[in-house]
This record gives C-alpha cells, structure tokens and sequence, in this order.
C-alpha cells in the first residue's frame, strides 16, 4: 500500500505576523524594536516605547534621518479616547530670504546645503510626548540611542549601498565625510558604524535632566531648553551665523512642537486618521473616500481592474495635493471639503476605468477650495527611474501597548545634503526642500512657513476600538503603500505580515515632493511579482510602466500593528522591503 504524501502548503508571507496578548512593536530596525521592546517589559507605556524607538531609529537609518529631523508623531490615549497629533515638522526662519535661494538654486528648487534648514522638530516632538503622555525619564527614553551611537551597529545592506551611492554628497562637509565616509572610504555590510559625536550630544542632554532639580515636568522641560536656548542652540546659531546661514539663536528659543487634533475619515466601519494638512496624510484619507464606493473584494485583491482603480484614486487625490497643500497658517486649505462624501462622488465620477490618466489629471474643485495651483506640463525626466529613487529617505515606528494605547511616529530628513554641525554629529533638518520657489504654491517658501511635509504617520480605528497602527517610509510613496496595505487587512482579511509582502504599485504621475520634483506624467511603478499579463493589461489602459524588482527598498517599508477584534491579541508585521522587524509579547 502506498503511503499518501502531504505536500506542503506555501506560506503567505516570508515572516510571519508575530503576535501577543499584552503589546507590541514594529519599526524600521530590529535594534529600534528591541529598544522599544525593553521599555514595555520594564512597565513603560506605548508612548515610552515609542520615542525610546524614535530617538533610536536615526542613529540606524543616519543617511535618511537625522536626530534633529522631523517626527510627525500621532498617539491614542485609551483611557481618554482620544487621538493627539504632535506636529513635528519645523518652520523657515525668520531671516530667510527667498531671493537668495532662487538665486542659490538657479530659481528652480530649494538649493542643498546649509541654506535649506528649517527648525529642528524631532527633539521638541520626542521630549514633549514624553512630558505630556509617557511615564519614564528622558534618560530611560535616550538611553538605547545613546549606546548606539556611541558603541556602533552593523552596517546593513541598504544602509551600505544608500552611503555609497551618495558617497559624493557626504564629502562635501567635513563632517558627513567623516562620519559616514570612515578613511574616506563608504562603510561595507558588517562594518561598525558609530556616531560618537552625536552619542555625546544625547549624553549632554541626559546630564540637563539629572543636573535639574524638581518633578518630572521640570526635568523635561530642561532637556528641551538644554537644546533649543542652551549649548546645542548655540553651536547650531554660531554655525549658521560663521557660514550665512538664516537660523538665529531667537528662530531656536522659539521653537514649541504643536499639540493638535488629527484629522480622519470614515471608511466603511473604519475610522483613519492622519496629521494634518502639513503633511501627506491627506492624500490616503482622500484616496480612502474615493475607494469607497467602489466594490473593491468583487474587483479582486491585484486584479488589472483593482490596481488601476487604485491609481487613479491616487492621482487624483495627488492632484489636489498639488493645487491645494500646504501649511494651513499660511494657505487656505479646503481639508473638509476634499474628505466630504459628496466630492469623493465627484472624483469618482472622473475615473474612466477602460483608459489611465497620460498626466496628472487637473485638481477638483471641493467646496471652501481657493483658486488652485495649475501645474504645467513638464518633460518627463528619463534619469529618475529606480536608481533616482533614493531621496524619500524616512523610517517609521509604531506601538501597541497592554492598555490599548497607540504611538506612530515617522522620522526623516537626509543627512547627506546638509552639513552635519560640527561637534554636535548631527544635520539639522533640511526639509525646506520640500518647500517651491515657484510664486502661486501653496508650499513656497516664506518665513515662518512649514513645508509640506511626506512623512504621515497613521492609526486606524474599527468600531470605535484601535485597530491598527502604521506607516512607512518612501516619500511620495508612503500613502500609496499604506493605502494598500490598510486594503489588503481591511478589505481582503489578509494577515499582516502578509498585508505587507504582497505586491505593490505606486505612482509617480505628479512632481516629486523632493528637490528637483521630476514629474512622470502617466508612470505607474509595478514589482515584478506581479503577472506578467497583468502588467501587460495594465500597460494596454495607458499606464507608463515601470517594473521594480521583488521587495524594492523604493516602494516603501510598512511597518503595522494591528488590534485583533475577536481575541484582543496585537498582530505585528514589518516590511522586509527594508531593515524592519516587528515584536510581540
């Protein structure tokens, strides 16, 4: 008699989802997991976690995050049920001049260098979450990202190829070269990276807080002042001051990260939310409402029908980005009107599911919207195909806690195109390349203004419970990617490790948030796990192809907690697209 054999039975995804009954962690580095993981053993809530994980997370992703970079940062608070947005995207200064950056930059983009820096928010950001939600010291919190620094980490893939691949752009600032460029050579997988200057940096920041007598608030509040009006202040203004620079010891003392309410919006039985207009978000909540009416499950999850529908919502919900976003104490942004049911009626109206848009297609008009941004035609750009994608550099991290509340943070700002500060082994934020010299923007460059920022945290909601955390990095490529992640959970009952590996599109059919903003009019990117005949229909409705190759770094690196409604239990998923890795407990 023959003996039946069973065959195995692929698994859905590479990892698996990792899940526990009492909390979780996912971020863009295991050692960033790890550290978060530590301060949730100890009795830490998600917010500890959380910016114990965020303070980390630069030091390991150094060459597209900066210490003194951006942490659009949002957070649930079960027991108030409430959502919090801390807005951790800095300003122009004071001094600033546009002018001179027209005249630096040849009048087409924010020129590289020192000329491009705009506040520091992370620090404000991480102390204020700390002092307003979380329960531990700033030392507790630091600590993880002060011995990286100091002691070092291996070197890992992207990280190699990314600093070799912009081994030029470190060397123009002593600093960066030294750093990143070790014997004037870029660092190979396996090498121990450290940052010892910036280890030192944290170190200082510790000693404010135990050198500060008083409670727990005072203590933090040094920490802040310690940065923004003490000794890291004046090095940052004595160097702009010595290499004409805008940024004044006044534009720092200045600086307080704002607290504010998130927006959102319903889909079906969820509830999405998002930082407000500085950022992208917008543009997944817009999507969302799009989406809505269409039968998604009947389309099927990657069917030709599904992905094109997909992008064209995109497009659409970028082309108003375009016309209308940017930062809301400086333009008139219609926010309600672009997330209203009756004009996701309308955007949908405007999809032609037999033909793709050729170019970003013109914006809607939603009620309350001023005259918008009409972009001109311009020619596509052939050297920014996959290779060019390095620029939306960010990383992200997220976490679920035993008593339910949510922290997501997403950190940015590349460091190797603006002089790292001698002495304190860190970039100050350079996201004003974010920001348009071009008169009629709603993000062109003024004083005090904020650019639009990518990075968009996100949390999501099922029934008035928390149900996922998330984000990702990738630029122009974050809503996209969550997007479809959220739909693959959402829609299709997908597990989240799953939800993350599968297959993703992304478009590039509108101007690149980063400087020089090359524009693909009709370009949708496509991995090559996708059928080939899919691809070939989708080329055949009008869509540009690209293909990516499996698992690009460039689509993207979700990391997402998800609450499961029937157990409780925290599923966790992180993207081996990049270096993340998710825990439970």
């Amino acid at each position: 008699m023959k003996r039946k054999i069973k065959m195995a039975v692929q698994a859905p995804s590479f990892r698996p989802t990792v899940a526990g009954n009492h909390y979780a962690v996912a971020t863009g580095h295991y050692l960033a997991t790890a550290a978060a993981m530590r301060i949730l053993d100890g009795g830490g809530n998600a917010v500890d976690a959380g910016v114990t994980a965020a303070m980390a997370l630069p030091i390991l992703q150094p060459d597209m995050v900066s210490f003194a970079g951006v942490a659009p940062t949002l957070i649930y608070l079960k027991k108030e049920n409430r959502v919090i947005s801390l807005a951790g995207l800095g300003y122009w200064p004071a001094a600033t001049d546009i002018n001179r950056l027209i005249s630096a930059g040849n009048g087409e983009h924010v020129p590289e260098g020192l000329l491009r820096t705009v506040m520091p928010a992370a620090p404000a950001t991480h102390i204020e979450a700390l002092r307003r939600y979380g329960t531990i010291s700033f030392e507790q919190a630091a600590t993880a990202a002060m011995e990286i620094a100091r002691d070092g980490f291996a070197v890992y893939p992207l990280l190699a190829s990314n600093i070799e691949y912009v081994a030029e752009q470190f060397a123009r600032w002593p600093d960066n070269a030294r750093i990143y460029l070790p014997g004037g050579q870029p660092p190979k997988l396996g090498d121990v990276l450290k940052q010892e200057d910036l280890g030192r940096t944290i170190f200082r920041m510790i000693e404010a807080e135990r050198a500060t007598r008083g409670d727990r608030d005072k203590k933090l509040r040094a920490v802040h002042d310690y940065f923004y009006r003490g000794e890291i202040a004046d090095t940052i203004a004595e160097y702009h001051k010595r290499n004409d620079g805008f940024v004044t010891k006044a534009d720092l003392a200045g600086f307080e990260v704002p607290v504010e309410d998130s927006i959102s919006v319903k889909y079906r039985d969820y509830e999405v939310h998002s930082c407000d207009v500085w950022c992208q978000g917008v543009v997944l909540l817009e999507a969302l409402k799009i989406l809505e009416g269409y039968d998604l499950k009947a389309l099927g999850h990657n069917s030709i029908a599904y992905l094109h529908v997909i992008d064209q919502a995109l497009n659409l919900a970028f082309a108003d980005r375009e016309a209308y976003s940017g930062d809301p104490k400086f333009v008139k942004m219609p926010r309600a009107g672009m997330l209203a049911d009756a004009y996701a009626e309308k955007q949908r109206a405007r999809i032609d599911m037999k033909r793709a848009y050729p170019t970003l297609p013109d914006p809607g008009y939603p009620d309350g919207a001023p005259q918008p941004f009409l972009l001109h035609e311009r020619a596509k750009d052939p050297a920014r195909g996959v290779e060019r994608a390095l620029q939306p550099g960010t990383i992200y991290g997220c976490v679920m806690d035993r008593e339910g509340n949510g922290y997501s943070a997403t950190l940015s700002d590349p460091q190797y195109d603006t002089p790292v500060i001698p002495g304190l082994g860190f970039a100050v934020s350079g996201r004003g390349c974010q920001s348009r010299l071009t008169p009629g923007h709603p993000s062109l460059v003024a004083p005090g203004k904020r650019p639009r920022l990518t990075p968009n945290p996100s949390l999501a909601f099922r029934d008035g419970k928390l149900f996922m955390t998330f984000g990702t990095p990738g630029g122009d490529v974050q809503s996209q990617a969550m997007l479809q992640v959220f739909l693959n959970i959402a829609e299709f009952g997908m597990p989240v490790q799953q939800a993350i590996e599968t297959s993703r599109i992304s478009s590039s059919s509108f101007p690149n948030s980063f400087a020089p903003h090359g524009y693909l009019p009709g370009r949708l990117n496509v991995e090559n796990t996708l059928p080939a005949e899919t691809v070939e229909a989708l080329r055949a409705l009008g869509h540009d192809i690209d293909v990516w190759p499996h698992f690009p770094g460039q689509n993207g690196g979700v990391c997402a907690i998800m609450q499961d409604p029937k157990t409780g239990q925290r599923h966790a998923g992180a993207d081996p697209r990049r270096e993340a890795y998710a825990a439970a407990w």
